[in-house]
């Protein structure tokens, strides 16, 4: 299946009639053509006939993205050089988000098209009525030939493609091999859940390499285990582990949106209690199902489209309710993913909660246990599939994924359950309670069902392992990871926080996004303006544009651990406070209370604390600097003792200082 609506070789293109090309065009197009769309077609082929003429190479228009769901107006190779043309018919001025569109095509392209990784690429946005126009042609300071977005108008287009040629003179693109090239994204949550949403599949918003087989395989082994389980009317849960960023989300998603009609018995449905990321992925994907609609030419409200996302996407808090209101009645759903399932609380925090919120006294089981006996009532089959990430517990009354074992050992046995041999290791802290209930147990080992390879940064998949090394003070081994990773995964440190926010600008690129994220007990950073208790909206900032003062590109609010689990980065900004001290004699926890630091005693809270970090540490796709103060000599709560062992620490492992 082609990428594009239309592509001819550049003689076949200006040799070809107008009606010709639209034709092709209008017939590989999947929306309705609404009259505005026509002319713009027209008024490009007109221009690039013309402009064109004089050159050898191939033209492609409406070249797919599908990662960003969008599609490029024209791409175009000539000699060693890949233009991208984004029209903008009619206008007289370049808008931000018009260049940071045609950057965004040009750094996809690079990143994650195989076969233009090592050629030039040309950004080039028309604004056809323009007058004022940018004629320097230079790449960006990262040397990865991707040159600065070039705006022109229709009369000096065809110099400005000429101006480029100069500059990247070199050897020629073999047209032949480009397209034969793999297309193998790794697409941010939020991207990956609006292209599953809109009927893209996992492998097309996928890399190809050893990591992404690993999420097929893992995708398949749970469709087979729905499957098996409905054949032999038998009721499974499974448990998918994996790395941070490796995955285990859209894996959830991916099954969902498979089976994402009401009238079918495969029916599922997603679950999480990750409040902001449920919020973030319903606002997602309700903003582009009206601006698809009115693509099409239909109107949709907002809310109308909100109530469908709501079905496909749920607070498992919500799904719980739904349960306690009819005790007996099966939910409609046979199958029913729960991401971050670690996260789920326990038998204390879940009776609190019922008698607090729900006036039901004496409530006796844990979230785990109550989720599943929801799942059992149905008479024939039901699938339980809980996504686990390892240390990613960072609350009180998080039950971990022993209770989930627990609860099918006390009260479901004949449950079947697969699982991978992974779920014994200790980021988990499974392999006691899985020891003691082996026997009573049905239990299938899978290996498919880890997810061993860290999917979120296309740079360098040892990041979190980097990380893990690092929090639990294996330095020589952090060392060693972190000379694999040089060079491909920017990660600096310093002590002073506006370096560090011009440091994100500096490397970002078109609308990649850029955050300061903190410790929730980061309660001594507010003589740099950093206040975790000032309240942000999750929503703002992480789905609004440049220009909005909420959104995390003003380097103004900032988020914790709570806000940012299950979600990611382009290029990230961990400010360090002294709730986390580096020691010789290891870490030490703290709280702060009133005026001064608590020591934190309890092991359930130190870990809290130390996912909390584990978590912020491995949110960035692509890079991410490191602020650690400098200290006070005069404020006794900021001591400089409090963040120079920490400092020195990560410089000792090597992290480049600026």
């Amino acid at each position: 299946m082609n990428r594009e609506f239309y592509s001819a070789t550049i003689d076949e293109f200006v040799k070809s009639s107008v009606n010709n090309i639209l034709g092709e065009l209008t017939k590989n197009n999947e929306f309705s053509l609404e009259q505005t769309q026509r002319d713009a077609w027209i008024e490009e082929i007109n221009i690039l006939q013309k402009v064109l003429i004089s050159y050898k190479g191939s033209v492609y228009f409406e070249y797919s993205i599908p990662r960003m769901g969008k599609r490029i107006d024209v791409l175009c190779i000539i000699d060693s050089t890949i233009f991208i043309f984004e029209f903008k018919i009619g206008e007289n001025n370049f808008p931000i988000y018009a260049i940071d569109q045609v950057w965004d095509y040009a750094l996809d392209l690079k990143n994650f098209h195989d076969t233009s990784h090592d050629h030039y690429i040309a950004p080039i946005l028309i604004a056809t009525k323009a007058k004022d126009i940018s004629t320097l042609i230079s790449t960006t300071p990262h040397n990865d030939k991707i040159l600065f977005p070039i705006k022109t108008n229709t009369q000096l287009l065809g110099q400005s493609i000429a101006n480029v040629l100069v500059f990247t003179n070199g050897d020629k693109i073999d047209i032949g091999q480009w397209e034969k090239g793999r297309y193998h994204p790794t697409p941010t949550i939020i991207e990956a859940a609006m292209a599953l949403y809109n009927g893209h599949s996992v492998r097309e918003i996928s890399r190809s390499d050893a990591g992404a087989i690993n999420l097929r395989d893992t995708s398949d082994a749970v469709s087979e285990i729905i499957k098996k389980s409905k054949d032999k009317s038998q009721k499974s849960i499974c448990f998918v582990t994996g790395v941070p960023g490796a995955g285990k989300t859209l894996v959830g998603l991916n099954i969902a949106t498979k089976h994402i009609d009401k009238d079918n018995d495969l029916y599922s449905v997603f679950l999480s209690g990750n409040g902001p990321l449920v919020a973030i992925l319903r606002e997602a994907l309700t903003r582009d199902k009206v601006r698809h609609e009115k693509e099409k030419g239909n109107k949709i409200k907002k809310s109308e489209a909100m109530s469908d996302v709501k079905m496909f996407i749920q607070n498992v808090h919500n799904f719980r309710d739904e349960c306690l209101i009819d005790s007996v009645k099966p939910p409609i759903e046979h199958v029913a993913l729960f991401d971050e399932a670690q996260r789920a609380w326990n038998i204390h925090q879940t009776s609190n909660f019922m008698l607090r919120k729900k006036g039901i006294p004496g409530f006796t089981k844990s979230e785990p246990e109550f989720l599943i006996s929801c799942l059992d009532r149905h008479s024939d089959w039901a699938v339980i599939v809980c996504l686990v990430g390892g240390g990613q517990e960072i609350n009180i009354g998080e039950a971990g994924i022993n209770e989930w074992i627990e609860s099918l050992d006390r009260s479901y046995p004949n449950w079947q359950i697969y699982m991978s041999s992974q779920l014994t290791d200790s980021e988990y802290g499974a392999e006691k309670i899985l020891k003691e209930t082996k026997k009573n147990l049905k239990i299938i080992n899978d290996d498919k069902l880890h997810l061993s390879v860290s999917m979120r940064s296309f740079r360098a998949e040892n990041v979190s392992l980097l990380v893990k090394q690092l929090l639990d003070l294996n330095m020589d081994e952090a060392i060693e990871t972190l000379v694999e990773i040089k060079g491909k995964y920017p990660i600096v440190i310093t002590r002073d926080i506006e370096k560090a926010k011009q440091w994100l600008k500096d490397q970002a690129r078109g609308s990649e996004r850029y955050g300061i994220m903190v410790s929730s007990q980061a309660l001594r950073l507010k003589p740099y303006a950093i206040d975790v208790k000032s309240p942000v909206d999750p929503i703002h900032w992480f789905l609004d544009e440049k220009d909005d003062v909420r959104s995390s590109y003003y380097l103004e609010s900032v988020v914790t651990e709570f806000q940012i689990q299950g979600l990611e980065l382009d290029w990230a900004c961990v400010t360090w406070d002294a709730d986390l001290r580096y020691t010789p004699k290891g870490w030490g926890y703290f709280s702060f209370v009133g005026d001064h630091w608590n020591h934190i005693r309890k092991e359930e809270r130190q870990m809290y604390l130390k996912n909390a970090y584990r978590v912020l540490l491995t949110r960035a796709r692509q890079g991410m600097v490191v602020v650690v103060p400098p200290g006070s000599s005069t404020d006794l709560t900021r001591k400089s003792d409090f963040y120079d062992p920490t400092f020195e620490y990560l410089q000792k492992i090597g992290f480049k200082i600026i």
